[in-house]
Parts: structure tokens; C-alpha cells; sequence
């Protein structure tokens, strides 16, 4: 009695065991453009970029004004950043010149010295 009960428990132990052990494979079926189009999207370099400025000054207006854009608008990211000697709200990542024109008609209403412009890019160092 005690040798059938182990067989049997021997038997269900290594079923569980079994089981439990389970394999899966997953598969991604993808176009093959979609990688080149990841890469492409990383360089950002690659795009003309259009912001708009809508301030120029000291540090504590340039303060004053971001809040206040943010307060008013939150469609669009904002950045503070600073060239000598003024700091500038800068609004936008915006992709061409149409999506920029009609961002600056809404930031116009309330910031009528706001303009269009393209960032310098960054100058590439070679080593």
C-alpha cells in the first residue's frame, strides 16, 4: 500500500513539475522601415526646427513670463535659456513653418512681441 502511494505521489509530483515549466515565443512582425524611421526620429539634427520666442530679458521676468505661459498655454513645451546677456522663453518643437504661424497667432494675443525662429544647431566636434 505505502509502494502504490509513493508511485503515485512520484507520478503527480512529476506532473506538476511538468507543468509548470512552460516555454513561450513571441514573434514580432514588423515592417522593416519602421527601424529606420526610429533612427531617423532620434537625430533630431535632421529636422529644421521652428520656436517662437515670447521673452527676452533678466532672470526674474524670464521667470515670471514662463509661469505665465504655462499658466496660459499647455499645448506646447516651453524652455528658459539663457544667452548672454538675456535670458528667452522659447515655446515649441514645431515642424514646419505652417504648425509655427499658427502657434503665433494664439501666443500673439497675449505676447504681441512674440516671433518665429530657427535654433542655431549645435556645431559637431570631430575627434
Amino acid at each position: 500500500m505505502i509502494q502504490k502511494f509513493c508511485f503515485i505521489c512520484l507520478i503527480l509530483f512529476g506532473y506538476a513539475f511538468q507543468a509548470n515549466a512552460q516555454e513561450g515565443k513571441v514573434n514580432i512582425d514588423q515592417d522593416k522601415d519602421i527601424s529606420t524611421l526610429l533612427e531617423y526620429k532620434k537625430d533630431l539634427s535632421t529636422v529644421d526646427l521652428y520656436k517662437i520666442q515670447v521673452y527676452q530679458g533678466d532672470r526674474s521676468g524670464a521667470v515670471e513670463a514662463k509661469t505665465k505661459f504655462e499658466g496660459a498655454y499647455d499645448e506646447w513645451p516651453i524652455s528658459m535659456e539663457y544667452e548672454t546677456p538675456n535670458y528667452k522663453i522659447w515655446v515649441g518643437n514645431f515642424r514646419s513653418r505652417l504648425e509655427a504661424d499658427k502657434a503665433l497667432i494664439k501666443i500673439k494675443k497675449n505676447y504681441t512681441n512674440a516671433f518665429i525662429f530657427k535654433p542655431k544647431k549645435a556645431k559637431e566636434t570631430t575627434n
